[in-house]
């Protein structure tokens, strides 16, 4: 029962990282900042993210 809820959380995780690479990835080619949320998920402070617009 615990290695089933363990594959769950494993594949929900990997699920929720390749989501948030996916987005953060799509928002900086298109010169935007990406989302919080998906930069937590990746494990990158916000506040250290270098600005991505065009100068």
């Amino acid at each position: 029962m615990t290695t089933t809820t363990y594959h769950k959380g494993f594949i929900g995780r990997a699920f929720a990282v390749l989501g948030a690479a996916s987005a953060a990835a799509a928002a900086v080619e298109g010169h935007r900042r990406p989302k919080a949320s998906d930069l937590h998920t990746l494990g990158i402070d916000p506040a250290n993210f270098p600005d991505t617009r065009r100068g």
